[in-house]
């Protein structure tokens, strides 16, 4: 039975002053420093590029693996969030690892989407087709991948990548009765009581869930914090990158002040926390509550359309909509605009203008 190879490594012979690296079917090569420390610099740097080119490749040379491994690599530590670029190359990969970059094609992106498929939520091994949202997030990753390498030199051109056409915005918030009796759901276990505090929160402020469960009420490098004594929420914590994800600082709304003050006052460290330790997903918590309510197509994420469509409801400015909630201007246009009060007015009352003007000619 053959040994296994000990990969790349430092040698030193004994009648030379330099330090070699050996490596398993390759020959030796000299780093060309003496000293240990420089030359583990030039290993890592070996390793680093070892089986990738120092040209350029051609798109019919290189595998859609390869352009996922480096923007893994390079690209992914570098951002807020690395494990969502993990998540969608976990995926991608099955399907695109083998193939060139050449074939990166409308027709292999269509067969794809139609290939995609997960056995989350399912039983009995079977398998459900994903959503056409979740594909575009997919590919939009592999498209990003594909102008990496091109930029930084791995690929000569980078292919476009066919994306399915954009879904229409989520039309579904909660009425207030139907947002009570969620809460009333969650408030009924004593061991959902969590998922109770992450639905009022998220109804008076809107935060996104992975930010709100990161929310404490002191300062932290975890996530943001609530000032209760100046009532001030702040979404960011300390040392966090930026992302495009807003999470601008806003005042607490009222009456949600006083429920943070009274968990604080009992001990609470966390915005959600179980038995003192904060809480790091609610995904099951909360379908149980919309389950126990008799709510169907609802997600953590309807609590944020919920707050901005109350808000506008209730004849708030949409500037003043978008700084609270950290959202674009422009997104509460699309995607919720309809529900101000003002929404078509100026049509209206144009239309108003030309019947009372048609009247006069009577």
């Amino acid at each position: 039975m053959p040994r296994p190879a000990k990969g790349a490594r430092l040698h030193k012979f004994s009648h030379r002053p330099h330090w070699y690296i050996r490596d398993t079917g390759q020959p030796d090569q000299s780093t060309g420093c003496i000293s240990r420390a420089d030359a583990e610099k030039a290993l890592a740097a070996y390793i680093a590029t070892k089986g990738r080119k120092s040209a350029a490749a051609d798109a019919h040379e290189i595998a859609v693996a390869e352009v996922l491994t480096i923007y893994a690599e390079e690209y992914a530590p570098t951002v807020a969030a690395p494990e969502r670029i993990g998540y969608a190359i976990d995926a991608l990969l099955p399907f695109w690892g083998a193939l060139k970059v050449a074939n990166v094609r409308g027709e292999t992106c269509r067969r794809y989407a139609k290939a995609r498929r997960t056995t989350q939520g399912c039983t009995d091994g079977e398998s459900r087709p994903v959503s056409p949202a979740t594909v575009r997030r997919e590919l939009g990753t592999l498209q990003a991948a594909l102008n990496y390498c091109h930029h930084e030199g791995y690929i000569l051109s980078a292919p476009v990548v066919t994306l399915p056409d954009k879904t229409a915005p989520r039309e579904r918030y909660l009425t207030r009765p139907e947002a009570a009796r969620l809460i009333w759901a969650a408030y009924r276990g004593h061991k959902a009581a969590h998922v109770a505090r992450f639905i009022l929160i998220g109804l008076y402020t809107g935060t996104r869930k992975d930010a709100l469960l990161r929310m404490g009420f002191a300062p932290n490098t975890v996530g943001g914090w609530f000032d209760l004594s100046n009532g001030i929420m702040y979404r960011m914590g300390e040392g966090e990158r930026a992302t495009n994800k807003r999470r601008a600082p806003a005042p607490i709304p009222r009456k949600l002040l006083g429920h943070l003050k009274r968990w604080n006052a009992h001990g609470a460290r966390w915005a959600v926390e179980y038995q003192g330790a904060r809480v790091g997903d609610i995904k099951k918590g909360f379908a149980k509550a919309a389950a126990a309510a008799g709510l169907d197509n609802v997600t953590p994420h309807t609590l944020k359309h919920t707050a901005i469509t109350w808000a506008l409801q209730g004849g708030a400015d949409k500037w003043h909509v978008a700084g609270f909630f950290s959202t674009s201007i422009e997104t509460i246009e699309r995607v919720y605009g309809h529900h101000a009060p003002d929404h078509m007015e100026s049509a209206k009352n144009a239309l108003d203008g030309v019947s009372r003007a048609a009247n006069r000619y009577k």
